[in-house]
């Protein structure tokens, strides 16, 4: 019965791995960027760089697929997680979501103090799933010095072909939905005045996930090491000349109307 209802919560519009990105009443929906964004570079790589799914066995060999079984609870937990981290990255208001509970969301990333809805709305999804409690001067990455938009342009910056994220287990379903994911992407653009190598990056976590019967999150707990993010994208060498600085800094100001590359 639980994964009948995830089934029914998680149908998709136009993009077939985001619910309610083409909603019905879309046009009522705040965008950050004016408008829900298109995710077809992020798809595309995901496509081709998904590398975990279901192993099929049968008398005479072992096959392992790309792409998880069409209903099956790893795909509807992939989808899921796209749809909340869509909403994450481009919604403003806590009444627009769709897959979490306002009142009752908390999201806990390596068990550090939980953050409320507007809480993870307002700092964004870099700068939420990226604070440190370490002292700065240990810190890879400086949340409280981050707005949005400079997260934002950082990322999408170093990773301009998106940043995109797979389910490579399931362990329980709903109402705790416990499983590990996979983000990756190509370091094609500096990063905070690091020359870009080319070189895939990507890191693994894990994710306990409550639910409540309408399949929103009441809460999301994430464990990972942000060194494996961090260590590909700051092992370069900085870029020597005049906008060194501004790069190495950021840039807080930027209101860029592209979209951000953690998108999954």
């Amino acid at each position: 019965m639980a994964t009948q209802t995830l089934q029914g919560a998680l149908k998709t519009g136009k993009d077939k791995y985001r619910s309610f990105l083409h909603h019905e009443d879309a046009h009522n929906i705040v965008w950050r960027r004016g408008a829900p964004p298109t995710y077809d570079n992020v798809n595309k790589l995901f496509e081709e760089g998904r590398t975990k799914a279901c192993v099929c066995v049968c008398c005479v060999s072992v096959q392992l697929e790309r792409e998880w079984a069409e209903g099956s609870l790893e795909e509807m937990v992939q989808n899921m997680m796209k749809s909340w981290q869509m909403e994450l990255t481009h919604k403003t208001r806590t009444q627009d979501f769709r897959t979490m509970h306002p009142e009752k969301f908390k999201f806990i990333v390596n068990g550090r103090e939980a953050l409320s809805a507007e809480e993870t709305v307002s700092l964004g999804s870099y700068n939420s799933v990226l604070k440190s409690s370490m002292p700065d001067e240990f810190k890879y990455y400086k949340a409280h010095e981050e707005t949005f938009d400079s997260a934002d342009d950082a990322f999408r910056t170093a990773l301009p072909r998106g940043f995109p994220c797979e389910v490579v287990a399931v362990y329980s379903g709903p109402p705790v939905i416990t499983f590990k994911f996979r983000h990756w992407g190509y370091f094609e653009g500096p990063f905070k005045g690091h020359a870009p190598t080319g070189e895939m990056v990507q890191l693994f976590g894990v994710v306990i996930l409550k639910v409540d019967e309408l399949m929103r999150a009441e809460e999301v707990e994430i464990y990972y090491d942000p060194a494996e993010l961090f260590a590909p994208l700051l092992k370069a060498p900085l870029i020597s000349g005049p906008n060194t600085e501004q790069q190495q800094q950021g840039t807080a100001s930027s209101t860029s109307p592209q979209k951000c590359p953690f998108q999954n």
